[in-house]
């Protein structure tokens, strides 16, 4: 079938116009209505001060109220299905992590599907996690610790925040690729697995390298190894890969938005969002946070995402941790 000319041109304008009026929605909305950043944890946890020092550079920058809205529980996962179910209009957002991509594989039965209903807007930063000892374990190397693990099967203790973080599946990545074995326990939180480490209780540790770094200063734990890629300025200490190659476990945060959101409010909150964390403030407080401003693209997060989630599915199957 023809279109006749007319109808035809009508059509191919409205195709062009869209794109712009889509681009432009969310800034022509009432700025009196402000932008909620959903975070999954509590006030005072690292993804709630990093969204609350992203909402203050945005709302500076955009001249519209950004807030933090904290709705912990389940591993993050009443958030996420609170921006799930929000509309699809840039006004609410979600504060995106590690167990956001852990979580993909270790619920069964969740309300959502993460990769398929939240859309990446924009990473925000990585931050390196550290293996840590108790001053008590015979081992100054990771090298030392593997061959100490495997000397004795089961007799060391791998201590983490909780099934399921971050912290955990550190040390179930590390027991998958080494091969060494360790009984897990875990612990309501960092407190205790600290407290524990530092009693001889535990022997070792995968935390942030920001909760770790006093810990380590004051020789209450002893640092084997920074877990990326490249060593870090705030240790001197090795990476994990040079004894384990390929082994990576780091923290990162981002942001997201409802599955529908249009491509131009995604595209502009990148915007603004990588903006944001060229201001040398920023990207200052982020690094005496311990992170590294990780700016890109949506693609470029979503890449991330999707990396993390196929990798922490491996390794949560092999720990046999998946939960109903």
């Amino acid at each position: 079938m023809t279109l006749p000319r007319r109808t035809f041109v009508r059509l191919a304008a409205s195709a062009v116009a869209a794109p712009a009026i889509s681009r432009f929605a969310w800034a022509a909305t009432d700025p009196s209505q402000p932008v909620r950043i959903v975070v999954g944890f509590a006030p005072g946890s690292s993804p709630d001060i990093i969204a609350r020092l992203l909402g203050q550079s945005l709302s500076e920058r955009l001249s519209r109220q950004f807030v933090v809205d904290n709705q912990s529980g389940i591993g993050g996962n009443i958030a996420t299905e609170a921006v799930v179910n929000a509309a699809p209009d840039g006004h609410t957002l979600l504060m995106i992590g590690p167990s956001s991509a852990i979580d993909a594989t270790l619920y069964d039965k969740l309300g959502f599907d993460f990769r398929r209903d939240i859309a990446p807007v924009a990473a925000v930063v990585r931050s390196p996690n550290v293996m840590v000892v108790s001053p008590s374990v015979q081992a100054t190397t990771v090298a030392e610790f593997i061959a100490l693990a495997k000397a004795d099967p089961g007799k060391l203790t791998m201590a983490s925040a909780g099934v399921g973080t971050a912290t955990h599946l550190a040390g179930e990545l590390f027991k998958m690729m080494t091969g060494a074995e360790m009984v897990h326990a875990a612990y309501r939180g960092g407190a205790g697995a600290y407290a524990d480490l530092i009693a001889g209780q535990a022997d070792v540790y995968f935390p942030a390298l920001a909760s770790a770094h006093s810990y380590i200063k004051t020789g209450q734990v002893r640092a084997l190894a920074v877990t990326t890629p490249r060593r870090q300025p705030q240790l001197d200490s090795p990476t994990v890969g040079e004894f384990v190659p390929g082994y990576e476990a780091d923290t990162w945060f981002g942001i997201g938005a409802p599955r529908h959101t249009p491509a131009g409010i995604v595209d502009r909150l990148n915007t603004e969002i990588n903006a944001a964390l060229a201001d040398p403030k920023v990207a200052a407080r982020l690094a005496d946070l311990g992170g590294t401003v990780s700016a890109g693209s949506p693609a470029d997060f979503g890449t991330l995402i999707a990396d993390e989630t196929a990798k922490w599915a491996r390794v949560i199957r092999f720990s046999g941790t998946a939960s109903s």
